[in-house]
C-alpha cells in the first residue's frame, strides 16, 4: 500500500493520528493534526478571534489549552475560511490520503461521528471535540470516539447491523493482498462482525451500550484489532 499522500486543498486537513490508521490508532501515531477543516457558528465572535463562549466550553471539554485553542483557531481561520467543511469536502480529503483503496464509505461515518449537531458541516467547536477525542492518550476516550463511530444511528446503543456496516467500510479500504493474509474467520466484513460481535456476549438482535462495548474492547486481546483498520507496514 502506497503512502497517505496530502491533498493540493486550501482547507487542507494533516490527519497526522487519525489517517495513519483508517481513523483509528491506540499506539503510536503522533498527535492528530487537522490543520483546518471545521468551524462552529461564530455570530458572536469578533475580528476572527473564537468566542469568549465557545473558548471556555473547549478549554472545560478538552485537554487543549487557551493558547492552544487560539492557535487551532487561526490556522483554521487562515486555511478554511468558510468556516465550515461539507460532507463532501471532507469525503474528498479523507480519500485522498488512500490511494490504493475506497475510503468513500468510511470517510462518510467519520463525518457523521464527528459531526455532532447533524448539521451536514464541521464546524471549530465540532474539530476541537474530534481532535481531543482521537489524540488524547487515554484509551476510554478514543474507545468513547469509535462507539459513536459504530452508533451509526445515533441512538446510544451499537446493534450486530450497525458492526456488520462499519466492518464492510473498513473492508473497503483493506487492499485485496492483505485481506488474503488475514485469519480464516475474519476475512470477510461478515466475518468480522461476527468475531467482534462474540466479544460482547449478545444475541444477534441485542444492542451493545457504550460502556459494555468500552469494556468489552478492553478486556479482549482481538477487539482493538477488530475495530479499525491497520495498514500493514
Amino acid at each position: 500500500m502506497g503512502h497517505p499522500v496530502a491533498p493540493p486543498s486550501s482547507c487542507l486537513i494533516w490527519f497526522n493520528g487519525l489517517m495513519c490508521s483508517g481513523g483509528l490508532r491506540f499506539s503510536h501515531c503522533s498527535e492528530l493534526h487537522l490543520d483546518s477543516a471545521l468551524h462552529t457558528a461564530m455570530g458572536n465572535t469578533k475580528s476572527g478571534a473564537v468566542s469568549k463562549e465557545i473558548l471556555e466550553d473547549l478549554k472545560l471539554n478538552t485537554k487543549f489549552s487557551e493558547t492552544e485553542i487560539v492557535q487551532w483557531y487561526d490556522n483554521f481561520k487562515k486555511q478554511c475560511p468558510t468556516g465550515r467543511i461539507t460532507k463532501e469536502e471532507f469525503q474528498a480529503i479523507y480519500t485522498k490520503f488512500f490511494p490504493d483503496s475506497d475510503a468513500n464509505t468510511y470517510a462518510q461515518h467519520v463525518f457523521r461521528s464527528f459531526d455532532a449537531n447533524d448539521d451536514g458541516t464541521l464546524d471549530f467547536r465540532e474539530y476541537i471535540i474530534a481532535l481531543h477525542m482521537t489524540s488524547t492518550g487515554k484509551t476510554n476516550r478514543k474507545l468513547e470516539w469509535a462507539f459513536s463511530l459504530f452508533d451509526v444511528d445515533k441512538n446510544g446503543y451499537i446493534t450486530k447491523n450497525e458492526v456488520k456496516e462499519i466492518c464492510g467500510a473498513i473492508f473497503k479500504m483493506i487492499p485485496k493482498d492483505e485481506i488474503n493474509a488475514l485469519p480464516s474467520d475474519e476475512n470477510t466484513p461478515d466475518k468480522r462482525a461476527d468475531k467482534l460481535w462474540k466479544i460482547f456476549d449478545k444475541p444477534e438482535e441485542g444492542r451493545v451500550a457504550e460502556g459494555e462495548f468500552i469494556q468489552g474492547v478492553l478486556e479482549d486481546d482481538n477487539a482493538l484489532r477488530l475495530i479499525q483498520y491497520q495498514p500493514v507496514k
